[in-house]
């Protein structure tokens, strides 16, 4: 077989038969069972249908080391992203090596096994510095390796039982193998992949279509719905958008298909991973953009990677991946000629009006409700956007105080939902800390375990507030900063978060000590009290911060309602 047919012949996957699967779904009730996350389901897919060819399963520690140092597996194979079942060290002391696990889904449902060969505890900020670049924790992957994955990584073959069940656009998902077959069915041979997780405008078709004939190529456009990063737009909502865009391309060389990957937002790594997955998809090109999977901004403020490390990286391995890369270019809107033109190219730069609305400022306008043009976008889009994200002040929100025992959180609070109340047209819930005690968390203590577990409990009732359109009011103590994060992330998805930070001194609060709360804290009856024997980490960038001695309540809440104001959340 000719290679240049190799992209449409079957690739190996890990299933095993349909007999052998109903064989095996019986025998798995006797295994010991772990149920994965999100996450580990995406890695788990893409590892049974091929997607992540030629990986057998979870990488083996010397794999695992191989592909934090230099991009290889053990045997020299190009592979530059970790793909490890991570779990707690409570699970990895109850296994044997050699033991055979059941892989299962939320609901329990059995997806696959899988042999443990290897059990480690990873060097985790080491992973950091080489896979990200950075031990930072502002890199939504590597906050997610410290903060959310276990301690301990599992290696080890996996035997796949069935895919995970996906209720939703399933006409629009296929495997690698599934791809092929079309591909082979349509007399495709060349095949560029556009990596998405945006919405599609205008820009975006004119490079798709300008990237086709370059490569004289068929165009598979190919978003990510599993995992992308906090604060993307869900991806029911780009998918809707990406339909409504595709009656705008010819169907005879254009097809989409969805690809269920938890993206790493590893900019230039994450190009090379993006290239071996579409290569094992049957595509031949591939286009890669300026800061390709990039996060944004670290703790210091810049960009995580250069515009074109991924590009470079890409470049440098091409032959090795497989796949010819198309680089992107970055398209401007030219107001005398109407039409899209590559800004690099336009040589009376200096005569013409170049129009261009960056992502900020889409957000911006959809915030506001501002017009958003034809030439930028097509009104079948916006409207699809529109629907999911209406303007500011017709979202939920959710104002968080954080601060010390007795700072004036509650009474502010308090005052807080008075005033909006008062002004009407949403409903208004305070979670304050006293009420959740006594409903939500009653079994609760106070150790440092527990005030988290109440403070994440405030956090999901109030991201379900948030996301029905209503605003919700918290004031707990909140004295850790990773959990007040995590909140912040849930709530975000849905509306916006107010980080107020109560900054009244530990002096000031123990001198009213309205509960007594201090003077038993003093004599040793309450342990782990914030202030006193337990740590609080003070908010680094709160959207606001209101000082409380020699400011009265009222004032204190009006500062809150002009940051609202000022934020677009209620209408001035």
């Amino acid at each position: 077989m000719s290679s240049s047919l190799a992209n449409l012949a079957p690739i190996p996957e890990l299933y095993v038969s349909y007999e052998s699967a109903q064989k095996m779904k019986g025998e798995a009730a006797q295994l010991t069972s772990f149920d994965l996350t999100p996450r580990q389901i995406c890695d788990l897919e893409l590892l049974m249908n091929g997607g992540f060819n030629p990986l057998k399963g979870f990488l083996s520690q010397e794999d695992y080391d191989g592909v934090v140092e230099n991009m290889r597996l053990a045997d020299g194979t190009l592979w530059p992203i970790p793909i490890t079942l991570d779990v707690s060290e409570k699970f990895a002391d109850s296994l044997e090596i050699g033991q055979d696990i059941a892989l299962r889904d939320q609901e329990g449902v059995i997806l696959a096994t899988m042999t443990v060969t290897d059990r480690w505890a990873p060097d985790k900020a080491r992973e950091a510095e080489k896979v990200f670049g950075a031990d930072d924790s502002a890199h939504p992957a590597v906050n997610y390796l410290h903060n959310q994955a276990g301690k301990i990584y599992l290696g080890g073959p996996v035997t796949g039982i069935q895919q995970p069940v996906h209720y939703d656009f399933r006409a629009r998902r296929d495997t690698p193998n599934e791809l092929r077959a079309f591909f082979r069915k349509m007399g495709w041979r060349r095949v560029v992949a556009f990596q998405t997780r945006n919405p599609l405008h205008r820009a975006h078709q004119e490079l798709t279509f300008r990237a086709a004939k370059e490569a004289q190529a068929n165009l598979l456009i190919h978003p990510v719905v599993g995992m992308t990063k906090p604060g993307d737009v869900d991806h029911f909502t780009r998918v809707r958008c990406y339909e409504a865009v595709l009656d705008k391309y010819p169907s005879s060389t254009t097809s989409m298909s969805l690809l269920n990957l938890a993206m790493r937002m590893a900019g230039p790594r994450e190009a090379v991973w993006h290239g071996i997955i579409r290569r094992n998809h049957g595509c031949t090109h591939m286009i890669v953009g300026r800061d390709h999977a990039g996060p944004g901004k670290n703790s210091a403020g810049e960009d995580f990677y250069g515009p074109y490390d991924a590009q470079e990286l890409f470049r440098e391995h091409q032959a090795e991946i497989g796949i010819e890369m198309v680089d992107f270019k970055h398209m401007v809107y030219v107001q005398e000629r109407a039409q899209y033109e590559p800004a690099d190219e336009i040589a009376d730069k200096d005569d013409v009006t170049i129009l261009n609305i960056s992502g900020t400022e889409l957000r911006r306008r959809l915030a506001e409700g501002l017009e958003i043009p034809e030439w930028f976008s097509f009104p079948e889009v916006v409207s699809e956007l529109r629907k999911t994200r209406p303007p500011r002040a017709k979202q939920g929100f959710t104002v968080f105080f954080t601060g010390f025992s007795g700072s004036g959180k509650s009474t502010i609070a308090n005052a807080l939902m008075v005033k909006l109340m008062e002004m009407g047209g949403r409903p208004v819930t305070l979670l304050d800390g006293d009420i959740v005690r006594k409903n939500l968390s009653s079994e609760l203590g106070f150790s440092k375990e527990h005030r988290d577990l109440n403070i994440r409990r405030i956090g999901y009732v109030a991201s379900e507030i948030t996301k029905n359109g209503g605003i919700a009011i918290c004031a707990p103590i909140a004295p850790y900063a990773t959990t007040r994060r995590a909140v912040r992330e849930d709530i975000e998805q849905f509306g916006a978060f107010i980080e107020v930070h109560v900054a009244t001194s530990i002096e000031e609060c123990e001198r009213r000590d309205r509960k007594g709360l201090y003077k038993l804290a003093r004599e040793g009856k309450i342990k782990e009290f914030t202030g006193i024997s337990d740590p609080y980490d003070v908010p680094e960038t709160p959207e606001l911060r209101v000082e409380t001695e020699g400011t009265d309540v009222d004032n204190c809440a009006h500062q809150v309602i002009l940051k609202l104001e000022s934020m677009g959340l209620i209408a001035a």
